[in-house]
């Protein structure tokens, strides 16, 4: 195996992509090559570790391992038992590598340990403990509903195998009863998991980063006030239904420490005061730095937080910067790194910094471009067709939405409501002044902070870690499927979040550890490999009418043993071997005439 180099030019930038790729000799001879992981963009040290990996993992001997050793029955064992070779059968084949994975991460956070004595089994026997890693495996590796675990998944995977459980784990109703039990537990489990991971990975909760995002229902089920299913700003762009917001705290490694779920109108401004008074009666008093984008944190709530001693980071409105332009002026630009200047302006208990990135204005820049020429591009289109004036105005009004604020750099001259729509009628030209201070104000950002002593650069690096927050989001939209939801109870939908974050406490367990072993590689593709390896029972028929059944994993390919050997994993033994009971004899029963 070897590291590949793929060059793509994007936007007059050169990226480079890299892949583990290995060679394999085809019949006619020639060698092609397979791609065994995708490593994406990876800096140099990163390459340097793949490639020391790899010749380490080369220098293994490599040997073929026979899955069942051949032997002739002893005549003189009464207990020996003949097997037919000749009848030998696979079934139930199931995906087992990824259902492993998922365990592993749920031991490593203890969570065995944690919800053992909150989740006790039923009377009946129902073992909550594993209704709920199921779930929370299900929603890991191949997220959905819940009556699809029940009617699909479960069966098509080997949780029953490394749980030790049957399809009991599965039924509908018990699902449902499980979710109905874990909101209670979870501030208790908020602590712990804040304790785990520190004692595994030594991480720091002194500066948290807090953002809020909204989920929506597919479905406008009936109601009963109050109830948090409400319309409001919609950051997936589905404002014709009902969502509820969530709002995330995270340090900037992504390691969660707590999350809300609010009323779908909740506006932004209106929830950090409260739960400052959360996390403090939760977490206790601490000198915390609290890192927000503007719109969140009001002039209320920013005075609130002096009084109380903690410690903020907030952007601030651009508007802004325009009131404080001629008081920035006198103040030198202190180089803070390569292509990063900012400016201080100390105003009573705060300071501002003003900051400038050359990347950010390369951006930034590009993604206005992009999006102008789209613009432009689409009222081009509506000039060149026959249009009403109303749909015009529909086909200008859906180009305006898709261009955002790029919209408002073209100047529209539209038809009234007399006229009809002609080259004269309907024109737009570039509004170069406009441009101009668009240009100006690119890459600049204005940070508010009460941390007078922080240096200029560790202020603009924690502001930059805000996007943890919004990976955070992307991971739980995306690659858990926590939207849409299509509960109707309140509690369960809150049931169904909790899931979700407990799905992201694993993935960003696994993404940790990769980031220290593997880096490049993403938790999603991770799994993904491990979802190969698959797992088949193995059906002899016995020559006294029985079957030995062996439930085996698949032997695990190159690209498995190389992330094993990075995370320091061991695959388990494969299952004991069973024996299906003797066959009963049929004894004739003697038949009774009517």
């Amino acid at each position: 195996m070897f590291l590949k180099r793929t060059q793509r030019i994007k936007d007059g930038k050169t990226h480079q992509y890299w892949s583990v790729v290995e060679n394999r000799r085809l019949l006619n001879g020639k060698v092609a090559q397979r791609q065994v992981l995708y490593l994406g963009e990876i800096n140099d040290s990163q390459q340097l570790a793949w490639r020391k990996t790899i010749e380490v993992f080369d220098e293994g001997a490599k040997r073929q391992v026979a899955l069942f050793a051949e032997g002739a029955q002893p005549a003189d064992d009464a207990k020996a038992v003949g097997v037919r070779l000749s009848e030998l059968q696979l079934k139930r084949p199931r995906q087992w590598g990824a259902c492993w994975l998922s365990c592993v991460l749920w031991q490593q956070l203890g969570l065995d340990a944690f919800w053992s004595a909150r989740l006790p089994a039923s009377r009946k026997g129902t073992r909550w403990l594993q209704v709920l890693q199921t779930l929370v495996a299900y929603r890991l590796i191949d997220p959905g509903s819940e009556w699809r675990l029940h009617r699909h998944w479960f069966t098509s995977s080997a949780m029953a195998d490394l749980l030790e459980a049957d399809f009991a784990l599965a039924g509908k109703d018990t699902l449902y009863r499980c979710l109905d039990k874990l909101l209670p537990h979870k501030d208790t489990l908020m602590l712990f998991l804040k304790q785990r991971w520190g004692e595994l990975f030594g991480a720091s909760f002194d500066v948290l980063l807090y953002d809020l995002t909204s989920t929506y229902f597919e479905a406008d089920t009936p109601r009963e006030a109050p109830d948090k299913r409400q319309y409001g700003y919609s950051r997936d762009k589905r404002g014709d239904c009902r969502q509820v917001v969530i709002g995330l705290i995270v340090t900037p490694e992504g390691f969660p420490l707590s999350y809300e779920v609010l009323a779908g109108n909740t506006a932004d401004c209106t929830t950090l005061s409260d739960l400052l008074k959360r996390i403090e009666t939760r977490h206790g008093k601490a000198n915390r730095i609290w890192v927000m984008d503007r719109g969140i944190p009001t002039e209320e709530t920013l005075a609130q937080m002096r009084q109380m001693g903690a410690f903020y980071l907030v952007g601030t409105p651009k508007g802004r910067l325009s009131k404080l332009e001629q008081s920035f002026l006198p103040a030198p630009w202190e180089h803070v790194r390569e292509g990063m200047q900012v400016k201080r302006l100390p105003l009573e208990s705060e300071t501002y910094v003003l900051a400038v990135s050359e990347q950010r204005i390369g951006k930034e820049r590009g993604m206005r471009l992009r999006r102008l020429r789209r613009y432009v591009e689409r009222l081009r289109q509506c000039r060149t067709q026959s249009l009403t004036r109303d749909q015009l105005l529909m086909k200008v009004g859906a180009a305006r939405q898709d261009a955002g604020r790029a919209a408002s750099l073209i100047r529209l001259t539209l038809p009234q409501s007399h006229e009809v729509v002609t080259p004269d009628t309907f024109r737009f030209e570039l509004d170069r002044k406009k441009l101009r201070q668009v240009r100006h104000r690119e890459g600049r950002y204005l940070l508010r902070t009460n941390l007078s002593s922080h240096d200029p650069a560790q202020l603009w690096t924690f502001y930059i870690q805000l996007t943890e927050v919004e990976q955070a989001f992307k991971e739980l939209k995306h690659d858990l499927a926590i939207r849409p939801i299509y509960h109707h109870k309140e509690e369960r939908i809150e049931a169904h979040i909790f899931v979700a974050f407990l799905a992201y406490c694993l993935q960003v367990t696994l993404k940790y550890q990769l980031k220290r072993a593997a880096p490049g590689l993403t938790p999603r593709a991770a799994l993904e490999k491990f979802r190969t390896m698959q797992m088949v029972d193995v059906h002899l028929p016995t020559t006294d009418g029985r079957h030995l059944i062996l439930s085996r994993y698949t032997q695990p390919e190159p690209e498995h043993r190389l992330l094993l050997d990075q995370l320091g994993l061991k695959l388990p033994a494969q299952p004991p071997p069973k024996i299906t009971a003797q066959p009963s004899p049929i004894v004739p029963t003697r038949a009774h005439a009517l």
